[in-house]
């Protein structure tokens, strides 16, 4: 993801904080996975509820809609939703092409989501920071 992310205020550099941090989970499955795909983009689902909470509490907050962050949390928005929309409600058994399928759609999230949290780092002054 190329550019860059400057916060307008204190109130957006918080927003960019706290969505770093949430990017920092994974959007892979957990140990706890039982195997399906809609247990496998339930990071996903969890992740967009986060970055939507953080909007929101920008907002509240007198935060402009138009922010940088406000495109960041839209794009993961747009990045997760044809996954979800794939893979979420499947209960199916994985079988190995279409484990290879998730796997590569997961990882395409994977990505946006370093790159965000990339752009975040380097705006916010916090790119020595690794979790």
């Amino acid at each position: 993801m190329a550019g860059q992310w400057t916060p307008r205020d204190h109130d957006e550099l918080t927003a960019g904080w706290r969505l770093w941090l949430e990017l920092s989970s994974s959007a892979w499955p957990r140990p706890d996975w039982d195997g399906s795909p809609d247990e496998a983009v339930r990071g996903l689902r969890e992740l967009v509820r986060a970055g939507d909470r953080i909007l929101a509490d920008y907002l509240t907050a007198g935060g402009d809609k138009e922010a940088a962050v406000a495109g960041l949390i839209g794009s993961m928005h747009m990045s997760a939703s044809w996954v979800r929309e794939l893979w979420q409600g499947d209960t199916a058994p994985l079988d190995g092409e279409r484990l290879a399928l998730l796997h590569s759609d997961l990882a395409g999230f994977a990505e946006h989501a370093d790159g965000i949290r990339t752009l975040l780092a380097e705006g916010g002054g916090w790119a020595s920071l690794s979790l």
